[in-house]
């Protein structure tokens, strides 16, 4: 099992009013699975994303990650934790403008002590992988959208995580670009990848192989994609 999240809620203080951002959420997922989570503003999606990625902690319930309870960590371990075996790929790139494409990829190598060599190593396959081998020496702002994004899950995968998250990978893409990026997803999930995307676009969604919907911090629904295990 790649993960699996039991009976978690997230409360937050809001003044003096309680908001129930997740309320009782279980949740299995296996190794290599495609998933995303969808639901309107407010629904619990990033609250979700942000526990599945180590960045909140519940306020009830545990979370197991490749067999380990995470949910009782301190901050320094989930760090650990985040940098070693989850890649994020945000909406708003988070690209370091003034390195370049290389020296984003190999970051997550630098914190976890990796050597030179093997960190170029890395770093190179990585960004073979996404099709930036010729733009390696440009910097974000000499790059469009799409080739940005194609460096931030460049830099995801270079840890070889256990899971990928991806937070509206598309949402600062046109449609065509998107697309672009959604078959790249598409290529690494057939490569042996675990990603949870969370998104709001049904287009998007689609490429998953199993749609979860929230709503008001509970699981609507929860379903395979049929059409895709029909293609």
């Amino acid at each position: 099992m790649a993960l699996e999240i039991q009976n978690v809620s997230k409360t937050y203080k809001m003044g003096s009013n309680t908001v129930e951002a997740l309320k009782d959420v279980s949740l299995e997922m296996r190794d290599n699975e495609y998933l995303a989570i969808m639901g309107p503003s407010g629904s619990g999606k990033s609250t979700m994303m942000n526990i599945l990625g180590c960045l909140d902690s519940p306020s009830s319930g545990s979370y197991i990650l490749e067999g380990q309870d995470i949910s009782k960590l301190d901050d320094d371990n989930l760090a650990e934790i985040r940098n070693q075996k989850i890649g994020f790929v945000f909406q708003t790139f988070n690209l370091l403008p003034r390195a370049n494409v290389f020296q984003n990829v190999e970051l997550p190598m630098v914190y976890s002590g990796f050597s030179t060599n093997l960190r170029k190593k890395l770093a190179e396959e990585a960004i073979e992988k996404v099709g930036l081998t010729d733009r390696m020496k440009h910097k974000p702002s000499e790059l469009s959208g799409g080739q940005r994004q194609r460096v931030a899950i460049a830099r995801a995968l270079v840890n070889n995580p256990s899971i990928i998250l991806a937070d509206e990978p598309t949402g600062n893409l046109d449609s065509s670009t998107g697309e672009e990026i959604m078959i790249i997803f598409d290529q690494l999930h057939r490569s042996g990848n675990t990603i949870v995307l969370v998104t709001h676009e049904n287009n998007i969604a689609v490429h998953a192989h199993r749609i979860i919907k929230l709503k008001d911090g509970m699981i609507e629904n929860d379903s395979l994609n049929k059409s895709e295990y029909a293609a």
